[in-house]
């Protein structure tokens, strides 16, 4: 998958998500708050160099999921960066085509691609569908009375 075939599945797939472009890079949002981004798609080393996205085509779509799911697929939640800005996981921040923690915010359980692909497209989507219903169920809860 490419960059633009992410971006077209995800504003095909999801009702009512924003996208914004900043810098080269893309933040997906749902509801009116626009505080926080669901997905982020990067391309460039501007927040961390641990990904090395300075390389000719190389992005990374980072996910924020919830925490059982993270934990099920990592088995505990990592500690926070240390002095070099990055989780320590044992991860090879570099890799292609393979889910793991976010090298910066993992601990907050999200998780990132670099350059999804067949190994790992399937589970994408389904923690792109939990992102969404996660965001969209933050902004269609009732609001108590006043």
């Amino acid at each position: 998958m490419d960059e633009v075939s992410i971006i077209q599945y995800i504003t095909d797939t999801f009702v009512g998500i924003e996208m914004v472009k900043a810098d080269g890079n893309v933040f997906f949002f749902h509801g009116p708050a626009r505080m926080l981004p669901m997905v982020t798609l990067v391309s460039k080393d501007d927040y961390d160099n641990v990904s090395n996205l300075n390389r000719p085509g190389v992005f990374r779509l980072n996910i924020g999921i919830s925490k059982p799911t993270f934990l099920s697929l990592f088995g505990s939640q990592p500690a926070p960066p240390g002095v070099s800005g990055v989780i320590d996981t044992g991860h090879d921040f570099t890799a292609l085509d393979k889910l793991m923690p976010h090298p910066v915010y993992g601990q907050m359980f999200w998780v990132c691609v670099l350059n999804p692909g067949a190994a790992t497209w399937e589970t994408v989507q389904t923690l792109l569908a939990e992102a969404y219903n996660t965001a969209v169920s933050k902004h269609t809860k009732p609001r108590p009375a006043e």
